[in-house]
């Protein structure tokens, strides 16, 4: 029970004229948003689907929580052998968040709108966000209802897709040479 207080507390030791004092200040829990989201076809061609808001979302808002199975950042290499990677948010070396087997966790169908397939009028609108050593996605601008969220994957992960690409066409092209 004492556990369960002192995780939702910051707990702060000050001393006052000798004595030591301490003080309990509580901290709200964190408010997911996930009932006000909802998955449906992408708008940008050829990427599945797209994670999408049922109201508007302010500027600096936490929009949810990427959730999955956490791993470290070792067996994301592993699975990345095994050709099971893609939803992987990477918080440090020993906790990395894979939402790859985790369909039920809506955060990982936000799209990249700065990705393979660039659209007119579409760039990004959240970013990728560590608090309390979790995973969010984070409204970097206003957000209307029933627009489509997007955050950046980053340089590396476009630069591994394109390399990735470049090998399956070569294996492919093999094929056809036998």
């Amino acid at each position: 029970m004492w556990f369960d207080f002192y995780k939702k507390t910051l707990t702060y030791n000050i001393i006052i004229e000798g004595c030591l004092r301490f003080f309990v200040i509580f901290t709200p829990p964190i408010k997911s948003m996930e009932k006000d989201l909802v998955i449906k076809k992408s708008t940008i061609p050829n990427s599945g689907k797209g994670l999408f808001t049922k109201r508007d979302i302010k500027k600096g808002e936490r929009i949810v929580e990427y959730l999955g199975e956490t791993i470290s950042w070792k067996e994301c290499d592993e699975r990345a052998e095994r050709d099971e990677y893609g939803y992987v948010f990477y918080i440090s070396k020993k906790k990395c968040i894979d939402a790859y087997h985790t369909p039920e966790a809506i955060a990982r169908y936000a799209n990249d709108a700065a990705g393979l397939t660039k659209i007119a009028g579409k760039r990004n609108n959240c970013i990728y966000e560590i608090y309390d050593k979790r995973g969010w996605i984070t409204a970097s601008r206003n957000i209307k209802a029933g627009e489509e969220l997007f955050v950046s994957y980053g340089a590396e992960y476009w630069r591994d897709i394109r390399y990735n690409i470049k090998l399956d066409i070569e294996k492919q092209n093999e094929k056809q040479k036998v």
